[in-house]
């Protein structure tokens, strides 16, 4: 009797198909299918490092089971943008100076993208808010608190 699961979903624009271990969590199937953009932290779900976007909705991976994704939409930082495409959130976070080591800045980013499209409007509390989740020991929160309202103005209709 087989231990694994197959499980099917939406990966960065692409439907696939993954075999699962049971209790797999979904940061390490990422992971091991060499999506590393998603980075391990703290293995609970307190330090944003894995966020990924799962049905337009960030979610730690760290602590979701694979299996709950069948079925569903999952995004990833390399379904965001690259070197060649760089994503506005990503340009406003480097313009800022709000990368340093980058350890935190994908999950960042991804917390920011599903913020942005719920409310593109977001107030400075929702930012904050928002990004509370996401822990980065090098920038403190002032510059990517200020890229992340970059974003948000540069997205304003021109006032008449």
């Amino acid at each position: 009797m087989s231990t694994t699961r197959t499980i099917t979903f939406t990966l960065n624009g692409k439907k696939r198909d993954f075999q699962i271990a049971p209790g797999e969590l979904l940061v390490k199937l990422l992971r091991r299918s060499g999506l590393t953009g998603t980075k391990e932290g703290c293995d609970e779900g307190t330090c944003g490092a894995c966020t990924v976007n799962v049905d337009g909705r960030a979610v730690l991976s760290c602590i979701m089971p694979a299996f709950l994704a069948h079925g569903r939409n999952v995004v990833t930082i390399e379904g965001v943008g690259d070197f060649d495409r760089v994503h506005p959130i990503q340009q406003a976070l480097v313009d800022a100076g709000a990368v340093q080591c980058g350890y935190c800045t994908p999950g960042l980013v991804m917390s920011a993208k599903a913020m942005f499209e719920e409310n593109p409007a977001a107030s400075d509390e929702d930012i904050r808010v928002h990004t509370d989740g996401n822990l980065c020991r090098c920038t403190g929160y002032e510059k990517i608190w200020t890229a992340l309202r970059n974003v948000r103005d540069a997205n304003k209709p021109a006032q008449a």
